[in-house]
C-alpha cells in the first residue's frame, strides 16, 4: 500500500488552532506543528482506517500546499521559512505562491469602493489579501499522482468542498482517498471520501515541545 499526504497549510494550522483553542478555552492559541513529522503520523493513522499495517505500508511523501504576504515582514519571514526549512526536509515538497490583494468591498448603494473603514475612531484603509490557485495545486496532484500510479491511498488534509469532483475522479480509478479531517466541519469532503479520521485524535503526536 503505497500512500502520499497532501495538507493544504492554511486550512490545516487555522483550523487546528481553531479547535485546541475551543477546547482550552484560548482563542489566540497557535499551535506548534512538527512538521517534518506531520506527513508520516496522518499516513500512519490512515492505515488504521484502511484496514493495513503501517509496518508494511510505503509511505511515498507529504505534499503541502500554501501561501504568503509579499507586503509584510512576517510574510517575508514566512516565505524564508518555507524555502529554507521546510521545502528541504525529507519527502517533503512544498508548492509556495504569493497571496494577491483582494478587492475592496463596495457600498450596495452607490457601488464605490469602500477604501477606509467607516467606523468612527478608526478610518483605517482596509488592506487584505487572498489565497489564489491553493486548491487547484491540491487536485492537480492528487489527480497527476493518482493517475501516474505514485500512490494507492491518499490522505486528503483539507476541509475544502472544492476537492471533491477531484476526490470524485481518482476513486473511479480504484484509489481510496482519506480526509484527515476537522469534524463535523468538511462534512461534504468527508462524505465523498473513501474514509476519514479526526485530525484531533492525534493532535498531541503532531505538536512540537
Amino acid at each position: 500500500m503505497k500512500i502520499c499526504v497532501f495538507i493544504d497549510y492554511w486550512n490545516f494550522q487555522l483550523t487546528l488552532n481553531e479547535r485546541i483553542g475551543e477546547k482550552i478555552g484560548n482563542p489566540e492559541v497557535r499551535i506548534k506543528i512538527a512538521w517534518r513529522d506531520l506527513g508520516p503520523i496522518l499516513a500512519k493513522e490512515a492505515c488504521k482506517v484502511l484496514a493495513c499495517d503501517p509496518n508494511t505500508a510505503s509511505y511515498e511523501g507529504c505534499y503541502i500546499y500554501t501561501s504568503f504576504n509579499p507586503s509584510t515582514a512576517e510574510g517575508k519571514k514566512f516565505k524564508n521559512w518555507v524555502i529554507t526549512w521546510l521545502d528541504r526536509q525529507p519527502g517533503v515538497n512544498v508548492q509556495l505562491r504569493e497571496r494577491k490583494p483582494k478587492a475592496l468591498p463596495r457600498c450596495p448603494i452607490c457601488h464605490r469602493e469602500i477604501s477606509h473603514c467607516p467606523h468612527a475612531g478608526c478610518g483605517q484603509p482596509i488592506v487584505a489579501t487572498v489565497e489564489k490557485g491553493i486548491d487547484t495545486l491540491v487536485a492537480t496532484d492528487l489527480i497527476r499522482l493518482g493517475t501516474t500510479n505514485s500512490y494507492d491511498a491518499a490522505v486528503l488534509a483539507s476541509l475544502d468542498a472544492d476537492m471533491v469532483p477531484a476526490v470524485e475522479f481518482v476513486q473511479s480509478s480504484g484509489k481510496k482517498v482519506i480526509q484527515a479531517g476537522f469534524p463535523p466541519k468538511g462534512i461534504d469532503l468527508a462524505s465523498e471520501c473513501w474514509g476519514s479520521f479526526d485530525v484531533l485524535s492525534v493532535s498531541a503526536e503532531i505538536q512540537r515541545p
